[in-house]
């Protein structure tokens, strides 16, 4: 018996390829693609989504280049003998006179696990010592072999790090001085404590609650707010209106497109951090779109869908709201990235209601977006969309796992070693309660987004349509101030910059202090705040990363004031405020902010 075998793609005026309806019809897909991806996606249930072809052909490309490379296995035997005799004179120097020997291996500047004055003492120097040049032979191993492609290359030194983070020393009761001395005068209480964290966190995640604390920031009562009304919905957005607090705002709104992949009101936290209460107490009207948390009702939803139900709407309703006016559009992370496909579609099509753009930790040219890229290649991402293909959609603990994944040693073990070992729980804050109230991703939609804008970085290179034409970034004519921050583990800084590149327009960059969530929520009166930003006009010569880091003058405190300075500069003068909605176009108030899609679980 023959079976027909759909393509799994098919073209569009979209994107380049996405999924054709066969491909997610049970009925008429062939038996024998049912069969792979299911088998696929149990596979993935045990592999946390990680492929394990794309991890052997990383292994198997590493490990036959090496075995051909005696050369490079010599430099790694003599620089592991090397270190081994220095660490071994270190060892008899501090055994015969003392520990005031300086260490051999210094830890990285972002490694603190081994910082402190009992790490220093014997024999527990000479432990992390020992470590640390097993990190240095296997990074000397896994990196430099000639032949290797890049990405495997970096597959498997970031493999190998995890590896080796999961023995380090600091993980261990008898191997760590600090918790060793911690657990003598305690008692070994905290052990206690944090076997009771253990269960307790435990007994959430099999019941599907929220982390221990997180009751105390409730969205509607303790963050989400700002007042304001729903004034628009539809099947994948809600639109809030914030209400004014001063008696005169500029003509121009503001309208934030914040990405899917997170609930919105990070950018609406407590009073004292919200984005939104700040631009509103500076005489701005703003407009805020919240996504509905996808279920498998939504699997076929798509970029354009994102476009056309998101943005495109979401400007249709602050358009009647405050005619006549053009926008402020701002754009969080996926959402920055979704909004500069949209303003250059626009820009090629005449559409001039955009005043400005604004792009918070956004990229728009992919091919430096960090570590994920490791794990973004076509062996990777059919694994990953037979996963969803069964689902419907990107589950929240398998995105969380992956975030986590990049920075296992501050968000995995430090938290395994505070709170289980120390048997001390982090106070909760709302950014913390904010980042466990996770979201899911439409099937058709994360597949889209990943292999047109990661894997093939369509936009960059010119080849992303919308509704059938090719948009350019370099269309784009309103101003853009662009933020990275110096943290990003999702996207870079160097990877945000690039929108120089990409665009003819007045482009001011920003870098600050942070990482992706906190560096963004950065609210003036915190102490710690920095930041750099420098303007380019469209006439300017390109200055390079490096370069800008190096001469862009050096700021303290937040960076909101220095974005509504710039705002300020491209708006008119103050007028009276709009009123709540547009009841002549259609636009109601429908309902209390926060509104019903962020409270979905």
């Amino acid at each position: 018996m023959e079976f027909a075998m759909p393509s799994p793609y098919e073209r569009t005026s979209e994107t380049s390829w996405t999924p054709s309806s066969d491909y997610g019809s049970h009925g008429v897909t062939a038996f024998g693609e049912v069969l792979d991806r299911t088998l696929h996606a149990e596979v993935a249930r045990f592999t946390a989504g990680l492929s394990p072809s794309a991890l052997i052909a990383a292994y198997m490309d590493w490990a036959v280049h090496l075995m051909a490379s005696p050369g490079k296995q010599v430099q790694i035997l003599e620089k592991g003998l090397h270190k081994s005799t220095t660490v071994s004179q270190q060892m008899a120097h501090c055994a015969f006179r003392g520990d005031d020997s300086e260490p051999c291996i210094v830890p990285l500047p972002q490694d603190k696990r081994f910082t402190g004055e009992a790490w220093q003492q014997w024999p527990y120097n000479l432990i992390y010592q020992n470590f640390l040049l097993q990190q240095q032979l296997w990074h000397s191993a896994t990196t430099g072999v000639r032949g290797v492609t890049k990405q495997h290359e970096g597959m498997i030194e970031f493999v190998s790090r995890q590896l080796l983070d999961m023995i380090s020393p600091s993980n261990f009761l008898l191997t760590n001085p600090e918790l060793l001395h911690h657990s003598i005068l305690q008692g070994g209480m905290n052990l206690v404590r944090g076997t009771q964290n253990f269960w307790e966190d435990w007994q959430r995640v099999v019941s599907g609650k929220k982390l221990v604390g997180s009751e105390a920031f409730v969205v509607g009562r303790d963050v989400a707010v700002t007042p304001g009304k729903v004034i628009y919905h539809n099947r994948l957005i809600e639109l809030i209106q914030y209400a004014p607090t001063t008696d005169k705002v500029r003509p121009e709104p503001v309208l934030i497109v914040p990405a899917w992949i997170m609930k919105y009101y990070i950018l609406d936290l407590s009073p004292q951090n919200s984005l939104v209460k700040y631009l509103t107490d500076q005489g701005f009207s703003v407009f805020m779109i919240s996504w509905k948390n996808p279920d498998p009702g939504d699997r076929d939803l798509g970029m354009k869908d994102y476009r056309k139900l998101g943005i495109m709407a979401a400007l249709d309703a602050t358009a009647a709201v405050v005619p006549d006016q053009p926008v402020h559009a701002v754009g969080y992370c996926l959402g920055g990235t979704l909004l500069s496909i949209a303003a250059a579609a626009m820009a090629r099509d005449g559409d001039s209601r955009i005043k400005s753009i604004t792009l918070l930790a956004a990229q728009t040219d992919f091919t430096e977006a960090g570590e994920l890229m490791l794990f973004i290649n076509d062996s990777q991402l059919t694994f990953l969309e037979d996963m969803m293909w069964e689902q419907g959609f990107l589950d929240t603990k398998q995105m969380a796992g992956t975030f986590q994944l990049l920075r296992s040693n501050d968000l995995v073990w430090s938290h395994i070693i505070h709170e289980y070992m120390h048997g001390e729980r982090k106070p909760m804050t709302d950014l913390m309660a904010w980042n466990a109230d996770l979201t899911r991703m439409p099937y058709r939609m994360h597949s889209e987004y990943l292999r047109r804008l990661f894997l093939d970085n369509d936009l960059a290179e010119g080849r992303y349509q919308v509704d059938g034409q090719i948009v350019a970034l370099s269309d784009i004519r309103a101003p853009i101030f662009a933020v990275g921050t110096i943290h990003d583990h999702v996207a870079p800084w160097r990877s945000a910059y690039k929108i120089h590149l990409l665009t003819d327009t007045d482009v001011t960059f920003l870098l600050t202090s942070g990482g992706h969530n906190a560096g963004i929520v950065s609210e003036p009166g915190q102490n710690g705040h920095s930041y750099q930003v420098m303007a380019r006009t469209s006439v300017d010569r390109y200055t390079d990363p490096d370069s800008w880091q190096a001469t862009a003058p050096h700021k303290t405190g937040s960076w909101w004031p220095e974005w509504v300075s710039w705002l300020a500069a491209q708006s008119g003068e103050p007028v009276s405020p709009p009123a709540i909605g547009a009841p002549k176009s259609g636009y109601f108030p429908l309902g209390d902010a926060p509104g019903t899609y962020v409270l979905q679980d």
